[in-house]
């Protein structure tokens, strides 16, 4: 609809994009977005274990795209409450597998590292961790943490201190704690992006 005060330029809630996106992608077509995001994603990949449907999958996947994750598996069941990942599941290549042993292993057989997110005994601080680019972040349900079988197939296990009372945070402020210490290990500071060409800049 055009504006009563220009009929060739568009109204006021034209303009208005309701997605959250940054300004760089408003109006921009899904499929454009996501194209230019698969032309920068990241190395590393996230698993989530999904066993009652774990609203906190959501927020996982929310920070996998903030991170730019170049995929992110579900284990279990197929479905999540998608409210708190405020439609960023859309820009993000989410697959679901009930075989996380295979999962894994297939990860492996590819290069890359199992590295396990939880405060079990014989874990390693996240803070001075080492990251490789090549590593896949394992998340477990809350209030049981990563399955038994993760664990033992882990390269590594990573635990997040605490300076407070309680024994642990939701998964879904550790996958965004984890996430951020890898990508400021690896990758440094994020590039802009051109908006001519909408290719990714160093800044």
């Amino acid at each position: 609809m055009a504006s009563r005060e220009n009929p060739n330029f568009p109204s006021a809630d034209e303009l208005v994009d309701p997605r959250n996106l940054i300004d760089h992608f408003k109006y921009w077509r899904h499929d454009a977005i996501l194209a230019a995001l698969d032309a920068r994603r990241h190395e590393f990949v996230v698993v989530l274990e999904n066993f009652a449907y774990d609203f906190n999958i959501a927020t996982a996947i929310r920070n996998a795209n903030a991170f730019l994750a170049r995929e992110v598996w579900i284990v279990g069941r197929r479905r999540f409450d998608r409210r708190g990942a405020m439609g960023t599941h859309r820009y993000q290549h989410v697959h679901h597998t009930k075989d996380e042993a295979a999962l894994l292993a297939r990860q492996k057989g590819n290069g890359m590292r199992i590295v396990a997110v939880d405060n079990v005994p014989g874990a390693v601080s996240l803070i001075g961790y080492a990251w490789q680019p090549n590593s896949v972040l394992v998340f477990g349900q809350e209030q049981i943490g990563v399955a038994p079988h993760a664990l033992a197939a882990a390269d590594d296990i990573v635990y997040i201190p605490q300076y407070g009372s309680t024994r642990s945070i939701n998964v879904g402020t550790a996958s965004g704690i984890a996430m951020f210490s890898y990508a400021a290990s690896v990758l440094g500071e994020p590039p802009g992006w051109d908006h001519d060409t909408g290719a990714a800049i160093d800044q």
